[in-house]
């Protein structure tokens, strides 16, 4: 579906910054929720013809897609059965999909793009000038795809009961022991967003969030010019199971949090109930960007919420010049550390027992280095973990063919 401009017939497409339809030709502009005509009214009963029934075909190595004619040139649009919107390969022209959002899943609400794809790509630029070992090339990267996307979320009201068991070790040395915490309760989750595409990674999408619910709108078709999306392909059992996750991820958090004077803390039982309040679900779309760069052979895809700017990445990293400014760096640390503390260290370990010896006083003072650079050390392999995961993440196959399946 193609909407045109009433002044010229030219093609409207969404712009963020204006929050307005702005025609490509002309320069007029609308408001998607005013703006109807009599060819959006009959496109709403169009049927999306099969593939196989078009071409005559029945073999099971042929995906069954949906063939829909460009109101623009005429070109056939080709999509798979879960796309909602997508463009035209021959002219480039916007389309909407109207069976698959009217009659199938017709969202409830939506949260329109506020962040330009220039502003998208330049965020990213912003957030990688400050990376120490991001390697110069990538700082200097080249989009080589840049796609908006309105991802598919269910809104849910969550009730979650919990009881836990969580180890964890106090004291240290030889006096370190593990005790064992018990703690119950319940948490109320109002307007909890799920990711509803199976294409698109659960960690991947809740990374984008928050989401300001402020903006949401009635959603509109109009809202999809000029971008992509896709429509909800989860099941309730795949609902329930993401809503269950995510609340234990908090309840999980708070309940750590909530254990002092303990390390290597972890829930080690858990018996939890969770009910999602089914009557009062949400079908909404929200605004990502997704940019794709190469680096060495590997595809890396950024999102950035289209609302908010909120940049996801895991970025490749400068690993000799890490570690060599790490070694440097401890190794300063701990000459610095030593020359400043040992007089300090002495004085309370000699007066705390009159009757240890000079050597003894020392063994404790390079006991004390040795434990302190350990746990600087773990704090360092943690970080180094979660940038890796995010990397993963960035790097993954799944995200890449979430972006590149979308035709330009």
């Amino acid at each position: 579906m193609i909407t045109q401009c009433k002044n010229c017939a030219g093609q409207l497409v969404f712009d963020p910054a204006k929050q307005m339809l702005v025609c490509d030709h002309c320069g007029s502009e609308f408001r998607p929720e005013e703006f109807t005509t009599e060819e959006k009214e009959s496109l709403y009963a169009q049927k999306a013809e099969s593939m196989n029934d078009v071409y005559g075909t029945d073999s099971e190595e042929f995906m069954d897609c949906y063939v829909y004619t460009c109101h623009t040139c005429g070109g056939e649009v080709i999509i798979n059965g879960s796309e909602a919107s997508t463009k035209c390969i021959y002219c480039g022209s916007s389309t909407v999909v109207f069976n698959r959002i009217s009659q199938h899943k017709r969202p409830k609400y939506i949260i329109p793009f506020k962040i330009s794809k220039d502003d998208a790509v330049e965020s990213i630029r912003q957030r990688f000038k400050k990376g120490m070992f991001i390697p110069k090339s990538i700082k200097h990267f080249e989009a080589e795809n840049v796609r908006g996307i309105y991802i598919p979320y269910w809104v849910v009201d969550v009730d979650h009961k919990a009881s836990v068991v969580v180890s964890g070790i106090v004291g240290s040395g030889k006096h370190s022991r593990t005790v064992y915490y018990g703690r119950a309760g319940r948490m109320k989750f109002s307007r909890l967003p799920l990711d509803a595409s199976k294409m698109l990674s659960d960690e991947s999408s809740s990374r984008l969030e928050p989401f300001n619910y402020d903006d949401m709108k009635a959603f509109d078709e109009d809202y999809l010019l000029g971008f992509y999306s896709n429509v909800s392909d989860v099941t309730y059992g795949d609902l329930r199971s993401a809503a269950c996750r995510r609340a234990n991820e908090y309840y999980n958090q708070i309940v750590l949090d909530s254990i002092k004077g303990a390390s290597n803390k972890k829930v080690i039982a858990s018996n939890t109930l969770t009910k999602i309040d089914y009557n009062n679900l949400r079908y909404a779309m929200f605004p990502a960007w997704f940019v794709t760069y190469y680096y060495k052979g590997k595809h890396n895809t950024i999102l950035v919420n289209g609302q908010t700017g909120k940049v996801v990445c895991g970025v490749p990293w400068n690993k000799v010049l890490f570690f060599t400014l790490l070694a440097i760096t401890g190794i300063a640390l701990t000459v610095v550390s030593f020359i400043v503390l040992r007089p300090i260290l002495e004085a309370m370990f000699t007066s705390s027992s009159h009757s240890s010896s000079s050597s003894d006083s020392r063994g404790k003072i390079i006991a004390f280095f040795i434990a302190a650079a350990i746990g600087m050390f773990t704090l360092g392999i943690a970080k180094i973990r979660k940038v890796i995961k995010s990397i993963d993440l960035t790097q993954a196959q799944s995200i890449f063919n979430f972006v590149k399946k979308r035709q330009e």
